[in-house]
């Protein structure tokens, strides 16, 4: 007699179904509770990480580029021209890049 491996088991089908049950009564979390959640726990509450600079203001001397510098047009590094690898249509390109 020929046998329909296509066809569920029965026991397999009994499984699932009440997989499937487990599932629905489940109670998924709704946006709201996500969202308080979240909100919990990006609290800061003054807690300082260790090695944290925390309150300080970041001084940076800024230096003008140099005549004989260049912006490469990828990597938008300034580098010496010495680095140029080429230019095209008035864009400079470093050696790292090209």
């Amino acid at each position: 007699m020929a046998q329909d491996y296509d066809l569920a088991r029965p026991e397999v089908a009994e499984e699932s179904e009440e997989t499937l049950k487990g599932v629905r009564a489940t109670s998924a979390p709704d946006a709201r509770s996500v969202v308080a959640e979240l909100d919990e726990a990006d609290s800061f509450d003054g807690l300082e990480l260790p090695g944290a600079i925390v309150g300080e203001e970041l001084v940076v001397r800024v230096v003008p580029q140099a005549s004989d510098e260049f912006t490469c047009g990828e990597c938008f590094l300034v580098r010496h021209r010495s680095q140029l690898a080429r230019e095209k249509d008035g864009v400079k390109i470093c050696r790292d890049c090209d």
